[in-house]
């Protein structure tokens, strides 16, 4: 197949495209060591970005970082290192687009990894996009932490909480993604119960609209006071108090909230004593009839 000029049009424009110091660029990583990366730009001559010019992180790793065919935005520091190449600076370019993306990251409500690279008054230091980010110890857990040091060093999953890019203040929230994946797990535990069925639980609180009962397992329902006995009672407590063991059948759990009802199994026992007293009767019935008319039979019978 035949080239045509159309084939390196792409080379041909990046051959007069100039490149000035300041400038941001976008290049793609072709190689990496401990010391640098190289980004061919498409341009005549290729990037290098120093490590200490790579992240604020002190602990970053080039060759862990980095990986090649990755994208990457970086400031032109020089046009010419000495060397024929253009020094970079992703660091720069952080600061001026790092915080766009970590906005992003807090409208988005995104999860991100991060590792804990150090112990501050109050919480913890984590690096995300190359932005020295902050996670508060009342943030690290579901539970109160009290001692930052175990966390050190540890991989969290977190959501952005604060971004302030004039002031240069990044917040952090691994409790927020906790608290996410504690009520999905919840949500789907309460999709596994079947209206109808009945279960068995600890009155945990009484309020003056119902009772709230602890059926384990992390979930409580509700049974509302017009449907804890068949009654009319003007307060749960006239019934119930708080660690009574009940039991109860599941109504419903419509927005994930368990509705649950001690009358409707009140009503199904007077209905099941209804049926069985009206079985009874009616195979009592059943015997006297037999009885009675054997009886004339036999009285019929004239014995020589």
């Amino acid at each position: 197949m035949s080239e045509t000029m159309k084939d390196y049009e792409a080379e041909i424009n990046a051959s007069f495209r100039k490149i000035d110091a300041g400038d941001i660029v976008t290049g793609t990583v072709i190689a990496v060591t401990e010391e640098d990366v190289t980004v061919d730009l498409r341009y005549y001559a290729p990037g290098i970005i120093k490590a200490a010019d790579y992240s604020d992180d002190p602990d970053c790793i080039l060759k862990e970082a980095v990986q090649i065919g990755e994208t990457i935005e970086a400031t032109v520091v020089r046009t010419d290192d000495g060397h024929g190449n253009i020094l970079l600076s992703k660091k720069e370019a952080n600061h001026v687009l790092a915080w766009d993306v970590l906005k992003g990251y807090l409208e988005d409500e995104s999860v991100h990894q991060v590792r804990v690279k150090g112990i501050v008054p109050s919480g913890v230091v984590a690096w995300l996009e190359g932005i020295r980010g902050f996670i508060p110890a009342s943030q690290l857990s579901l539970d109160y932490v009290e001692d930052c040091n175990p966390w050190l060093g540890k991989d969290l999953s977190v959501q952005v909480i604060t971004v302030d890019k004039d002031k240069e203040k990044l917040v952090l929230s691994a409790k927020t993604v906790l608290r996410r994946q504690q009520e999905e797990a919840r949500n789907h535990r309460i999709s596994m119960l079947v209206p109808g069925s009945v279960v068995e639980g600890t009155v945990e609180s009484l309020m003056p609209y119902g009772a709230f009962v602890n059926l384990g397992d992390g979930l409580s329902g509700l049974v509302h006071i017009s449907q804890i006995c068949q009654k009319r009672i003007k307060h749960p407590g006239e019934i119930l108090k708080e660690g009574q063991k009940v039991k109860a059948k599941i109504l419903n759990t419509n927005d994930h909230k368990i509705s649950l009802s001690m009358k409707a199994l009140e009503e199904e026992m007077v209905d099941t004593e209804a049926q069985e007293a009206s079985a009874a009767a009616v195979e009592y019935s059943s015997n006297e009839q037999v009885t009675t008319s054997l009886g004339s039979l036999l009285a019929g019978i004239k014995l020589q």
